[in-house]
Formats: C-alpha cells, structure tokens, sequence
C-alpha cells in the first residue's frame, strides 16, 4: 500500500533515512504492536510507536491512572486520574496520530486469555512488573511465533532485550528463550516494587524508548535486535552495557 501525501509528510524524515526508506515505513504502517502494560515502560512505548506510524496498537492494562504516576508516565494528565490507563493512552495515541488504529483492553493478562488477545499481533512490548505476566506473554509469544521485547526497571538502571526462540541463529541452534534470562521468578526481595524502593522518573523514558527502538526496528527490516543479548543502562553513571545469554 503506498504511503498517502499526509502521510508522506509526516513520516518525511523516516523516508529519508536510508535503512528505513518509504518501503519501511509501509511495514510499519502495515504492522500490528500489542502493548501489555501502560505505564512507566509502556507510555514512552505507546508514544513513539504511534508518533512512527505503527498502523495499529492494542494497548492493554488493567490498571488506573494515579498521581503518583504523572512524574514518569507523562502521557498522563490530571484530568486521566482515575480512568483506565488503557483508555487514556489509546485516547492519547489516536490524538498523537489520527491516521493509526488503536485498540485497548482494560484487562490483566493471565494463562488463560494471553493466547486470545496477543496472537493477531505482529510484535509484543511487554512492560509489566510481574514475573509471573512475563513468563506467560513469553510463552504465548514463543508458542504463536510472535517476537517479544521485554523490558525492566529498578530504581536506577533497566534492562530490555529482544526474545524469538522460534528462530535459528546461522549454525542452526535457536536464539534463547526467556527461561534462559530468567530460569526462575526473581523473589519480591530480590525484585521489590517501585512503590517501596522508589524509580528514577526519566529512567522508564529511556528504556521504553529503547525498547519502542526495538519494535520499529524489527518491523521496518533494519538494524541487528537484541537477540540473546540484554542492553543494561545505568542513570547513575550514563553508561550502557551488553550481557549475552544463551
């Protein structure tokens, strides 16, 4: 489908880029993203993925917007407290970006409706801050063959990095899965919520970036994602570092 004049020039300076082109910026218009989880991760995510011109975005959440998520979540106003984060961001989006379609559910994912709600999806962004939702959006998505980006946060630093073990690496081994990065769940000690140990308000900014980054790049056709390997930043010293694991 070739790209309409409006669209032509708002994705101008996408089209200009030689590893994007308007050939990329028809698949990300053709593409489908499912967001689990709207708020700190998923808000930078949401943000960039409809300014980029993503043709479709189901946003799911079951949360509601609070105060305390304004510093961080700034796809949020006052006036979203205490409505649906889902609704409010796909509002959010369709203003951002008139010509994309965006969907939300005000729901939580579990084992038994994950399957029916993420498989028409071409990528999934998962944000959330539980394990055990990871675990389940990661096995539906090895299962329908659907690549996955999953990020993290702790007070400082995050983490994000690309999952499709359905693929094979060039001597024929499958690229990990998410048991390979996370064999068990992390205890609440190990990982405790932001609620207690507090996060860094710019930090899901950066890492939701990276990890809308990871999205455009694997629909679009360019780049090299992050296939076993996790991208670790620090806002404490600005630095970045790569971990690989099989």
């Amino acid at each position: 489908m070739a790209l309409t004049p409006s669209q032509s020039a708002r994705y101008a300076r996408h089209i200009v880029l030689k590893d994007m082109g308007g050939a990329g910026q028809q698949k990300l218009a053709g593409s489908h993203v499912a967001i689990v989880g709207a708020g700190g991760l998923g808000a930078p995510v949401i943000a960039y993925l409809a300014g980029a011109g993503v043709g479709t975005l189901t946003i799911i959440d079951p949360d509601t917007v609070s105060l305390s998520n304004l510093s961080r979540q700034v796809i949020y106003t006052d006036a979203d407290i205490g409505h649906a984060k889902a609704v409010s961001a796909a509002r959010f989006a369709s203003t951002l970006n008139p010509e994309i379609t965006v969907d939300s559910l005000v729901t939580r994912l579990d084992a038994e409706n994950a399957e029916s709600f993420l498989s028409n999806a071409d990528l999934v962004i998962e944000g959330t801050d539980s394990f055990a939702a990871k675990r389940v959006i990661a096995s539906v998505c090895a299962v329908r063959r659907i690549p996955l980006v999953t990020g993290a946060l702790g007070p400082f630093d995050g983490s994000v990095t690309t999952l499709a073990p359905f693929l094979s690496r060039e001597d024929g081994t499958p690229w990990p899965a998410f048991e390979s990065l996370y064999p068990v769940d992390p205890t609440p000690e190990d990982s405790p919520p932001c609620e207690l140990v507090g996060v860094l308000s710019v930090l899901p900014g950066v890492i939701g970036t990276m990890m809308a980054t990871e999205a455009i790049k694997w629909l679009a056709g360019f780049g090299e994602p992050l296939l076993g390997k996790l991208l670790i930043y620090s806002a404490r010293t600005g630095e970045s570092r790569i971990m690989r694991y099989r």
